[in-house]
């Protein structure tokens, strides 16, 4: 998942709000958003990385979300341990934000962005294996972690809330969503900033180690690198409501979007090949 805007507790109406693209090499192995079963039987929502079987985005039956970036460098490198084991360790709920922070090892894993959130305590955090100060320095890793209050947040691959502008295209995307009347207003606003083609100026881009055109390349919320091999894969919308008339019960509703490339045009937004999910909290 390589860009991610959220809004935790900003509209009494829809306490969480969640809009991310998942940029990866198209002939990475993946299963799309899906019910399935952790290894302690904790049921998720999530799609599902079929190379090393781990997520990148998902939520429980319990209330508790994970969701996962990396963090770009010139020289990123396998860790020894797969990063989308991260999610799913915390979704299993066993684990409070400061146990699953004391067992990670920073070093073990390639730079990550790690956001954790629990519904039912409003307990949510950030957890990185990189210096916030300078992201893309291929230093030794150390891990930070902060608590997140209530708010509108943007992560792509530097760290959380960095002010890249297709990062901050999408936050504002999301401020806007909570403002519109209805869900289908919601998925419009949100679609639109998450479909967006437009990459950046030279002079804009940032410098996280990669050649220039790569970096333009990767500067647009929707990422089109077909003659690399390479793009946003799947786009999601999820986003939590009052579930009828019973006090403290909410509906979780999860669509996404898989977007296929025959290798021969450019790629773009598919909005034909939509899922969608529901769990009450």
């Amino acid at each position: 998942m390589c860009l991610i805007a959220f809004a935790i507790d900003a509209d009494p109406a829809c306490p969480l709000l969640i809009a991310a693209n998942r940029d990866e090499f198209f002939d990475r192995p993946t299963e799309p958003l899906h019910r399935w079963a952790l290894p302690d039987g904790t049921v998720v929502l999530a799609g599902r990385d079929l190379r090393d079987g781990g997520t990148w985005l998902g939520v429980s039956d319990s209330g508790r979300v994970a969701m996962l970036t990396n963090v770009r460098s010139a020289q990123p490198g396998p860790g020894r341990r797969s990063r989308g084991e991260l999610p799913a360790r915390w979704l299993q709920a066993h684990l409070n934000a400061d146990a699953l922070i004391a067992g990670i090892d920073p070093a073990g894993y390639g730079g990550f962005n790690l956001i954790v959130g629990d519904f039912r305590s409003g307990v949510w955090a950030w957890i990185t294996n990189r210096d916030p100060l300078q992201p893309h320095h291929d230093g030794a890793a150390t891990l930070h972690s902060q608590r997140l209050a209530p708010g509108i947040y943007g992560l792509s691959n530097a760290a959380l809330d960095t002010p890249w502008p297709k990062t901050q295209r999408l936050k504002s995307a999301v401020g806007e969503a909570l403002r519109t009347p209805s869900m289908q207003d919601q998925h419009r606003v949100l679609s639109e900033a998450l479909a967006d083609r437009s990459t950046v100026a030279a002079q804009a881009l940032p410098q996280t180690g990669v050649p220039p055109d790569i970096e333009q390349a990767l500067s647009s919320p929707f990422v089109d690198m077909i003659g690399r091999g390479y793009g946003t894969r799947s786009s999601l919308i999820a986003s939590v409501t009052r579930h009828g008339d019973a006090g403290g019960s909410w509906q979780v509703q999860l669509d996404e979007w898989t977007h296929r490339t025959n290798r021969a045009d450019r790629h773009h937004w598919s909005g034909d090949e939509r899922r969608t999910h529901q769990m009450v909290w």
